[in-house]
């Protein structure tokens, strides 16, 4: 596979970004008829017109229609990020175990996300290495055998907008057995959640009215701290607030709880951060130094997580915690209303200003008992 405007690739993937992280319907067709023309020129044999051509017929959703005690298996992609396979996939997920009770339901995706639901007995992972930082070719070069592993009789697959499908551009099975969510066009204008519209989707599509976020992870509890703390941006630095917002905000917790972890993170500048701020809070917190699924379990049995837009919140907002989730960097007011955390419990987004703005702001969310 040729590897194209490798010089590029960085540029390429950021436009990516931005277009998706626009959550606008007609930037859908942009990024279509855009990135169909970089995989044709790297896939010999694909043509961007076909490409596009599907495109427009998978995005349409459409009710399933055939009988469910008849699919023996169901594949449901990976949104390769942990706060997204926590806030879109773990509903899909729901929405098939319930409709689908005598197939075989795969994971299909990073063993990191997988971590988060491998306590399921209902499901199976079907793993699969996907770097986001990988090179063009490296992304692409799965396609083929994704392609092979979820082309089965009897089966469907299900794909939440997936990066291992380039967001559906790569067709991996025949369409009438394939159901995409086009997640940045579902819900058009809308202030509408993810989780909300991923249920709101999986009802539309599968008939399934109730499905919810979930996780259900392996690694033991141990003793649940009162609250949880995540200081992670995902790579995006856009996300964080500058100092002395982390350690100001650690030191005003101990003044109130008594049990607080934080997760120390991925490690390299994000571990320095946390290790910062723990030591000039002027109290006592314990660091996690484990697997985010471990960490998953103590914000779940946690009375409270604060922390920036993250997978920490996803986790909480899905579990029933009470949150205050810490919200910047976004590049668009729906961008902002799609990505915040939502979940049965008591949820307070405090967009992300100057560190004593926010610190205030986070402040009178804990005072005001809104969470």
């Amino acid at each position: 596979m040729a590897n194209i405007w490798p010089e590029d690739e960085r540029a390429l993937f950021a436009e990516v970004e931005r277009l998706a992280d626009q959550f606008e319907p007609r930037l859908c067709d942009v990024y279509a008829e855009m990135f169909s023309q970089v995989i044709a020129r790297a896939i010999p044999g694909q043509s961007a017109t076909a490409l596009v051509d599907r495109y427009r017929r998978i995005r349409q959703a459409r009710p399933f229609a055939g009988d469910p005690l008849k699919v023996q298996r169901v594949f449901v992609l990976s949104r390769v990020t942990l706060g997204a396979d926590v806030a879109v996939t773990s509903v899909i997920l729901d929405a098939a175990k319930k409709l689908f009770e005598n197939a075989r339901i795969y994971f299909v995706g990073p063993t990191k996300s997988w971590e988060l639901f491998d306590a399921d007995p209902a499901l199976e992972h079907m793993p699969v290495a996907y770097g986001r930082s990988g090179s063009l070719a490296d992304r692409l070069g799965i396609w083929p055998t994704l392609r092979e592993a979820v082309t089965a009789p009897h089966s469907i697959v299900i794909d939440p907008d997936s990066r291992l499908t380039q967001l559906g551009l790569l067709p991996i099975c025949a369409d009438e057995d394939y159901y995409f969510f086009e997640s940045r066009s579902y819900g058009g204008d809308s202030a509408t959640s993810l989780p909300e519209l991923t249920r709101r989707w999986v009802e539309e599509v599968f008939g399934v009215p109730d499905a919810k976020a979930f996780i259900a992870t392996l690694e033991p509890a141990g003793n649940p701290p009162d609250v949880t703390v995540s200081f992670g941006v995902g790579e995006n630095a856009a996300k964080r607030v500058a100092d002395p917002f982390e350690a100001e905000l650690l030191r005003h917790l101990v003044k109130r709880e008594s049990s607080i972890l934080i997760d120390r993170g991925a490690g390299g500048e994000e571990a320095a951060r946390v290790e910062r701020a723990a030591a000039q809070c002027g109290g006592p917190v314990r660091l996690w130094d484990g697997s985010f699924a471990g960490f998953a379990s103590q914000i779940a049995l946690s009375a409270l997580y604060v922390g920036y837009d993250s997978a920490g919140g996803h986790v909480a907002a899905a579990c029933g915690v009470p949150l205050i989730s810490v919200f910047g960097g976004h590049v668009s007011e729906r961008m902002l209303e799609r990505w915040r955390p939502a979940g049965p419990g008591p949820v307070q987004v405090v967009r992300a200003e100057s560190p004593e703005a926010t610190l205030l702001h986070v402040i009178e969310a804990l005072d005001e008992r809104k969470v």
